[in-house]
């Protein structure tokens, strides 16, 4: 089955079932898929004539090969030419070439004998590579194939990326997604793998078809289970390898000895690759032919592979004497200051055997600089160059723990698997419990992360305190994760026992995050308060070696407790920032998680939405599964906020069984079917559903999902079975929302309350009033509008209908505006109730308006006057006025403004 080729295999069918003829060059990498393709087309061909053929770096200097072996079956037909062309045709065929003048009739004669082979049966006509063979034969080819409309005649092309000749439709193979680079592994592995591995696999091969192909079927079955190392590149002895080490034995020497220079150091610049190639008795010119063939840019700020693949296939395809050699070259030309790192990294891949003091330098390069990924390189490298078991496997920890940050899970995995069973003290024994408390946390089993970083904590108490705390720090996000918020006292407790006497910024804005968060779970906000200010004032002054991720989304977290939202969101973004710049990819999708929540209660669905998605393809990068369905259950809320419902569910089913009951996805995914329920008018459903969320009293459940959750959980509960658990809920929202400086926490307290008063009633109206009066001006539109339309319901079913319209409008405006329409029907509808004759949002002005009124709309929207528009339509304003009337009753709308966004 060909995996993520629908829509060029839908191409080729389309051109295939056509009454006329036509063309298509499907360009793409090597391995993309191109001949596979060129298979699919000839077993649809039905009862086409088939004439196939292929281009042959072999016979790219005979012109005229190709065509000779594409024509060959039909060549009994060129009696029925004119004699001109059959004459020019069989002596190109023949060999003898053919004279410039003549190779318009030389391509007629081409086309006129297709021509005449179709009369029986249409023809499909197929090259493959036709960039690789004679190029006569591909100006020819392209020639035909701008001249096929009429003609029961498909040819289908195949070539290169930069195969280009004009006039020609042609579709780009684009490398597997990763949806498909999973379908593809596990059609072809022997054994199912797991999720690490599929991933590993598909970001070796780059979306490449073939490439995953070789590596599934080089892969052991201890390899595919994850148990063992895992190619860092497609194998060399593969098809893929095979094709490019042929394409690579056609340049010369001295082109493949440079291009392998460029290809082992990816910070290599153009300026020490010139002095590489003097180095080693060659000039720069020697790169033109690699260049030529694009296998390699050369340009002023460095040396570019521009396909995916070339760089690893040029390192992987060449002998080890070559590599070894070429590391020399660039260690020696490398200096020890600014190129330390990759100095050293040229030297330990050139080494035989154990080299203590190049170890050390390793490990003292990596510990300057370096992004995540080359650090857990190069510490990797130090531990197999150790004599010392100890220092080797503090190496190998080091390496993990940059594996890990670098979003490599796997890696990080394999390399403590590697530790001996006694490890050098109890810094490095909680080192290791923390990283495997935190992948487990991240992309496993949130139990046993939990006793692992708790383990990690007491280990690391006495000798390493700010392990510690980074330890308890993440057992805190375990129990938040799994609903068991009443355990964030143990690990609180245990984090005050760490405390010391002048501890750096992130030290102390880290313990006051724990402090907080411990504070605000059990309700006692009037000390939460303060030491969550702390930690947010205390997140804006980080500088230097304090300034991390982790700080900067512990600082985040105190924000949202607090309710300080613009803040949040800048920690959040900053943290986001910051982890890109480092390359700490582990980070992201947590600060990506903060900064979504942050934009929702700002109003800001969209963004949110947006973040979410980012944060989503961050957590399946970095491997981290936990966390993927974190972001799946908050995007499946955004969307049913946003009334997305196909997309809500289509993340709901995504996310499968696979969270645990009471986790933070699982409860997410119940919110987001809640809110969908409500839309549907089922609100039972939707308060059985989240007040099952968590239990306040006891702080068993995800207490702060429902604590965002609580205006709905309020509006679907307020006259239902459910309406203790909804004033239970409202309780707890009150006194976090009371105990903050935030008018919108106020404004949905206000609304719930008034929810919850009796029908008609003082209370219910003056609620409704004082929520509005709290909802900030200019920002928060979406919840403002919500209370709009609540409070309007209200009052019609008070019997005040004449009252509820001006809110219901306001509602249903704000609501279109936003495109969010099932929203605006259920303000329609209550507008209708309270004797209103609108029409759906759904519906357009063209459906709900005259021809004339039509007209009248449009030029009024485009600003003209009543006056204006009487005289362009020759009508008196009377009339216009008693148009424009109309037209505002039936759009259900009361201004111009709203008539050009209606528009």
């Amino acid at each position: 089955m060909l995996r993520g080729r629908d829509e060029e295999r839908r191409a080729i069918r389309d051109l295939l079932d056509g009454a006329g003829g036509g063309a298509l060059l499907l360009q793409g990498e090597p391995g993309s898929g191109r001949t596979a393709l060129v298979g699919y087309a000839h077993r649809h061909a039905a009862d086409r004539t088939i004439l196939a053929g292929a281009g042959l770096t072999d016979e790219a200097a005979l012109p005229y090969a190709g065509l000779q072996r594409l024509l060959d079956p039909v060549r009994d037909r060129a009696g029925a030419l004119p004699v001109a062309q059959r004459r020019v045709l069989r002596r190109a065929l023949a060999g003898a070439g053919c004279p410039a003048g003549q190779r318009l009739t030389l391509s007629m004669a081409v086309l006129g004998l297709l021509a005449v082979a179709a009369r029986e049966r249409p023809l499909l006509c197929t090259m493959d590579d036709v960039d690789l063979g004679d190029r006569p034969t591909a100006a020819a080819l392209a020639f035909v194939a701008r001249r096929l409309r009429h003609l029961p005649v498909v040819v289908l092309l195949t070539g290169a990326v930069d195969t280009a000749p004009g006039g020609i439709p042609a579709r780009r193979l684009r490398p597997l997604d990763g949806h498909d680079s999973r379908a593809l592994l596990a059609d072809r592995l022997p054994v199912p793998a797991s999720d690490p591995v599929v991933t590993t696999l598909g970001a070796v091969a780059a979306g490449n078809p073939q490439a995953l192909v070789d590596l599934a079927e080089s892969l052991t079955p201890a390899q595919c289970r994850g148990e063992e190392n895992l190619p860092t590149t497609p194998p060399p002895d593969g098809a893929l390898g095979r094709d490019y080490r042929a394409r690579l034995d056609r340049l010369p020497d001295d082109a493949r000895h440079l291009l392998l220079l460029a290809a082992i150091d990816p910070e290599l610049d153009a300026a020490t690759l010139v002095r590489a190639a003097r180095a080693t008795g060659t000039a720069i010119e020697a790169l033109v032919p690699a260049e030529v063939a694009g296998l390699v840019r050369v340009e002023a700020h460095g040396v570019t592979f521009p396909r995916p693949l070339v760089r690893a296939m040029v390192v992987a395809t060449a002998p080890l004497a070559a590599r070894r050699a070429a590391h020399l070259v660039l260690a020696a030309l490398l200096d020890d200051g600014d190129h330390r790192l990759r100095r050293a990294l040229h030297l330990a891949a050139a080494a035989e055997g154990r080299d203590p003091a190049l170890a050390t330098e390793l490990e003292a390069a990596a510990r300057d600089g370096g992004d995540p990924d080359t650090r857990s390189t190069a510490l990797h490298r130090a531990a197999e160059l150790s004599v010392d078991p100890d220092r080797a496997a503090a190496r190998l920890v080091a390496a993990a723990h940059h594996a890990w940050s670098a979003g490599r899970p796997h890696r990080a995995w394999l390399l403590t698997r590697h530790l001996p069973t006694g490890l050098p003290g109890p810094a490095v024994t909680g080192r290791v419990e923390l990283l495997r408390g935190e992948m487990e946390l991240r992309c496993g089993r949130t139990p046993v992360a939990l006793a692992a970083l708790l383990a990690a904590a007491d280990a690391c108490a006495d000798t390493a305190p700010d392990l510690a705390l980074a330890a308890l720090l993440r057992a805190g996000e375990a129990v938040c994760f799994a609903g068991d918020q009443y355990r964030y006292a143990d690990v609180a407790r245990r984090a005050r026992a760490l405390g010391r006497a002048g501890s750096p910024p992130g030290t102390e804005l880290l313990t006051a995050q724990l402090a907080g968060v411990a504070a605000t779970l059990r309700g006692d906000h009037e000390a939460a308060g303060p030491t969550l200010r702390r930690a947010v004032v205390l997140g804006d002054r980080l500088t230097g070696p304090d300034l991390t991720p982790t700080a900067l989304t512990g600082a985040a977290v105190a924000a949202l407790l607090v309710a300080e939202d613009g803040p949040a969101h800048r920690l959040a973004d900053r943290a986001v920032a910051l982890a890109r710049v480092r390359g700490e990819v582990c980070d992201l999708p947590r600060a990506l998680e903060l900064r979504a929540v942050a934009e929702y209660w700002l109003g800001r669905h969209e963004a949110a939405a947006e973040t979410s998605r980012e944060g989503l393809r961050a957590a399946r990068d970095a491997g981290q599964t936990t966390w993927a369905g974190v972001h799946r259950g908050l995007s499946a809320v955004l969307a049913a906020v946003r009334a997305d419902r196909a997309g809500s569910l289509r993340l709901i089913r995504e996310l499968g069984e696979e969270p645990a009951p009471g986790s933070r996805p699982d409860a997410l995914a119940r919110w987001a079917l809640a809110v969908l329920d409500l839309l549907d008018g089922r609100p039972e459903d939707a308060a059985a559903r989240l007040a099952a969320l968590a239990c306040p009293g006891t702080g068993r459940g995800q207490v702060t999902v429902q604590v965002m959750a609580t205006p709905y959980l309020v509006e679907a509960a307020a006259a239902s079975v459910h309406r203790p658990a909804a004033v239970a809920a409202l309780a707890v929202f009150d006194r976090w929302a009371h105990s903050t400086a935030s008018p919108s926490r106020r404004a949905l307290s206000a609304r719930c309350h008034a929810l919850l008063a009796p029908r008609g009633s003082q209370a219910a109206e003056e609620g409704f009033r004082a929520a509005l009066r709290w909802h900030p001006p200019g920002a928060g539109a979406f919840e403002r509008a919500r209370t709009e339309f609540l409070f309007g319901r209200e009052l019609r079913r008070s019997r005040r209908p004449r009252d509820a319209r001006r809110y219901l409008h306001d509602a249903r405006e704000t609501f279109t505006r936003l495109g969010v329409a099932a929203w605006a029907e259920q303000a329609a509808a209550e507008l209708r109730a309270a004797g209103e004759s609108v029409g759906g949002p759904d519906r357009s002005a063209a459906q709900l308006l005259t021809g004339q009124q039509l007209r009248v709309a449009q030029l009024v929207a485009e600003g003209a006057t009543n006056r204006e528009v009487a005289d362009r339509m020759f009508l008196s304003t009377r009339t216009v006025d008693h148009h424009l009337r109309n037209i505002f009753h039936r759009l259900g709308i009361r201004s111009r403004t709203q008539l050009a966004r209606v528009l």
